[in-house]
């Protein structure tokens, strides 16, 4: 028999208890742990029904009318949605949905914008900057002839007369402009005055504050910037992907053909139903709620850091992450993350600029507010795990857990029907 009833029919548990095991465990880990990590959220049920749903059994390439498969009704209705959420969201002309991540999205933008050799001018990965904006290691950094900028030692900011002297030497093809671990706001005008002395594309990466861009919170990089890439996790609060945004027809079409065929095949439409999922949940006048308590969230998590003696990056943070510099304190990021991730506060090692620890280890740790806002932390929530976070610092890690437990439980996430 070649036809088998059950396999419509079984759930997950019945069919592979392993898997269904593995799921279970990290719903117990997300609903008992404090996220403090980033590049993190907790996303709607709605979202993650959309990520589950049947359009993942569906191929389509190309783009809404112009696919390469039939069946494809629903499918760009699908994919049209999303597009056009985007656009409302951030007020440009053109967006597109496929990409995968957002290190994909931004080799896409390369992609259309350059020629293999050619200059990329990103942040510095030791300064702050991401694998994708030209970091050795990175196809972006063998690929490309990368001329990264950093911070000032004295203050942890960037230097724009610096970067200004810096792309008028290099003149590079294309600036990048965002971080992964930059807890301070872009100077937009700057940046843009900068790329067209060097006669530069400007390239905005907004993946780390892309909800407080899209709720007015933050300044936007429109109409300053060429192009614009965001991922649709993090403080947009959706499933992970990658978005491109531009008010250029021009470039757009250059994007859309870079994305397909240029690096990705068929798009994951059950990816697009979920980023069209969160992309509405944004548009809605709670979010901009959200945004504005993110914000506070990492205020408040930073002043309490301070008062407790901690040091951070550039003393503050208009973001929604703080980066704790460890050095003063003689302990690495590695073993930092790993104290507080026995405690139940789970975050990441990460570089601090000017660090002389190797990668593996780090001097520092990133905190993200995102993922706790979303469960409906506030800041007398963050000023308490500021404290806990230093409790653990200080080495008093007892009771600490027994608090993380306490909180979470005053706030579940995706509660039992």
């Amino acid at each position: 028999m070649t036809f088998d009833p059950a396999f419509f029919t079984e759930t997950l548990g019945q069919a592979d208890p392993a898997v269904r095991a593995a799921i279970d465990g990290e719903l117990d880990r997300q609903r008992d742990q404090i996220e403090l990590i980033a590049s993190e959220n907790t996303v709607s049920r709605a979202s993650l029904e959309a990520l589950g749903s049947v359009m993942v059994i569906k191929t389509v390439e190309g783009y809404p009318g112009k696919r390469y498969y039939g069946g494809a009704e629903y499918a760009d209705a699908l994919e049209t949605l999303a597009i056009e959420r985007a656009k409302e969201l951030f007020g440009c002309a053109f967006a597109n949905v496929q990409p995968h991540s957002g290190s994909q999205a931004n080799q896409a933008v390369y992609l259309a914008l350059m020629q293999p050799g050619e200059t990329l001018m990103g942040m510095a990965l030791s300064a702050g900057g991401h694998l994708s904006h030209g970091a050795k290691p990175n196809l972006t950094g063998k690929w490309l002839n990368a001329v990264p900028y950093g911070v000032r030692r004295q203050d942890g900011l960037i230097d724009y007369d610096a970067l200004a002297t810096l792309a008028a030497e290099h003149r590079p093809q294309v600036i990048v402009a965002g971080g992964s671990a930059y807890p301070r706001r872009l100077d937009w005008p700057a940046l843009r005055r900068i790329a067209d002395d060097a006669g530069s594309y400007l390239v905005a990466d907004i993946a780390h504050f892309a909800g407080l861009v899209a709720a007015g919170v933050v300044p936007s990089p429109f109409p300053h910037a060429d192009v614009v890439t965001t991922t649709t996790y993090k403080n947009l609060r959706g499933v992970r992907g990658g978005v491109i945004l531009s008010n250029d027809a021009a470039l757009a079409k250059k994007i859309d053909s870079a994305v397909f065929p240029g690096i990705q095949g068929s798009v994951m439409l059950n990816t697009v139903a979920a980023k069209a999922v969160c992309l509405g949940e944004a548009l809605k006048p709670e979010f901009t709620d959200y945004a504005h308590q993110v914000l506070a969230n990492a205020e408040a998590l930073a002043a309490a850091l301070l008062a407790r003696d901690i040091d951070l990056v550039s003393g503050g943070t208009e973001m929604p992450m703080v980066l704790v510099d460890l050095r003063r304190r003689g302990i690495t990021g590695a073993e930092a993350s790993d104290s507080l991730e026995d405690a139940g506060l789970t975050c990441n090692k990460n570089a601090v600029p000017f660090d002389e620890q190797p990668p593996q280890v780090t001097s520092g740790l990133r905190l993200g507010v995102s993922a706790g806002t979303a469960r409906g932390f506030g800041a007398d929530e963050f000023t308490a795990i500021g404290h806990l976070i230093a409790d653990v610092l200080d080495g008093n890690s007892d009771g600490v857990r027994d608090r993380v437990g306490e909180m979470c439980r005053r706030f579940p996430i995706y509660p039992e029907p």
